[in-house]
């Protein structure tokens, strides 16, 4: 008994009272507007849960503090115009530290001239820097003087000289002396470097790899035989390779800070330019702006977005400039912080209770307004008709 008088309470709190089917009344109206709310809840419903399966992205703005990192700068740049011996990638940063014709963690390919693949190595690029020629006395030949090479300890006699990288064997083997590394004899290097300039007239060249800096102003060089003319030395059999007037045409196939960030496009992927005058120095000015990235699952991505703009200046207006393209990069104080969200299960349900009850909500508000407004007519009609 006690168990009933409970449940008979429990009974008194049903929100939802129940009417006998005897008294439902169904229209052709009612009808229209249930199927309509269905369509429109069926709609709402797909649009709710695409909106709970995709990510949104929070951005913030925070101001950068670290201090003392470092980064990779990862390019690939191609050179139709300038073969890979006379090429080099130097770097320097306000901080004065300076790194010249760097090689390691570099790709070159030499490229035929109509682009395909020649040769492609990882052991470096660069420009073997040719200096002045090394002399017998052991400084370096001065204008107006004699050239007497020296051969490496190899003489027969005091006054004999080897002026080529031939003589300087022979005299080797003549001592009965095993050779040494040729490249580190002063004229073999010499004469390498002008066969190599020889064999690669009229050949391009692909530059690929990342270079690691400090987080610092600085700039990155692309230059064109600058080991050649930093030797203030003229090759007598470089004379007619017109060595002084490079073609710098250029696409920068890929160039970023740090690593990829996905959805995210550096502005400089895929730019190219095109020298139509004379050679000069093509510049880069680039704005990095540090960013760290979020997926879903929580993995964060360090890295860098960047804005550019660019400038040529042109080799024969006023100073004198080497030809070459030349990035110059600085660092935001700012941080951007991109992190990727996903509604919660508990936001989407509220959401789909919330379309179900407000689209049927409404729908009976419109079918009551549509029925009594109908009955209503129908009794002025009747009222009307007693009238006349």
């Amino acid at each position: 008994m006690k168990n009933m008088g409970f449940l008979n309470k429990l009974k008194n709190l049903d929100a939802y009272p129940k009417i006998n089917e005897d008294f439902y009344k169904r229209t052709l109206s009612g009808g229209i507007i249930t199927a309509i709310s269905a369509v429109v809840i069926l709609l709402l419903f797909f649009s709710e849960t695409s909106l709970y399966l995709k990510t949104t992205t929070e951005t913030n703005l925070v101001v950068d503090t670290s201090r003392g990192e470092k980064l990779q700068v990862y390019f690939d740049v191609t050179f139709p115009e300038v073969p890979c011996t006379l090429l080099s990638v130097d770097t320097q940063d306000i901080s004065g530290e300076q790194h010249y014709d760097i090689r390691h963690d570099i790709t070159k390919k030499r490229l035929h001239v109509h682009g395909h693949v020649i040769e492609a190595t990882r052991d470096g690029i660069g420009a073997t820097k040719i200096d002045r020629p090394l002399q017998k006395h052991g400084g370096r030949l001065e204008h107006d003087e004699k050239y007497c090479g020296t051969c490496y300890g190899a003489e027969a006699t005091e006054d004999q000289c080897c002026n080529n990288c031939e003589e300087v064997q022979e005299a080797y083997k003549k001592k009965g002396w095993a050779l040494p590394n040729l490249d580190l004899i002063d004229q073999c290097a010499r004469e390498s470097f002008v066969e190599r300039v020889k064999a690669q007239q009229g050949e391009g060249c692909n530059v690929g790899g990342f270079l690691e800096v400090s987080k610092v102003a600085g700039n990155v060089h692309f230059m064109p035989g600058k080991g050649y003319h930093h030797s203030n030395v003229q090759l007598q059999e470089l004379a007619d390779f017109k060595l002084d007037n490079f073609n710098i045409t250029h696409t920068i196939n890929k160039l970023s800070f740090g690593q990829k960030i996905p959805g995210v496009v550096n502005p400089l992927d895929g730019a190219m330019w095109t020298q139509e005058g004379s050679s000069g120095t093509y510049q880069y000015f680039i704005k990095v702006v540090p960013t760290i990235y979020t997926n879903v699952a929580g993995h964060e991505i360090k890295s860098n977005q960047f804005s550019v703009t660019e400038h040529f200046k042109d080799g024969n207006v006023k100073q004198k400039s080497q030809a070459g393209v030349i990035i110059y990069y600085d660092f935001s104080p700012i941080k951007v912080i991109f992190k990727e969200e996903k509604r919660s299960f508990l936001h989407y349900l509220t959401n789909l209770c919330a379309i179900v009850g407000g689209v049927f909500t409404v729908a009976g508000i419109v079918d009551s307004f549509i029925y009594h407004g109908q009955k209503a007519i129908k009794k002025k009609k009747i009222d009307l008709g007693k009238y006349t």
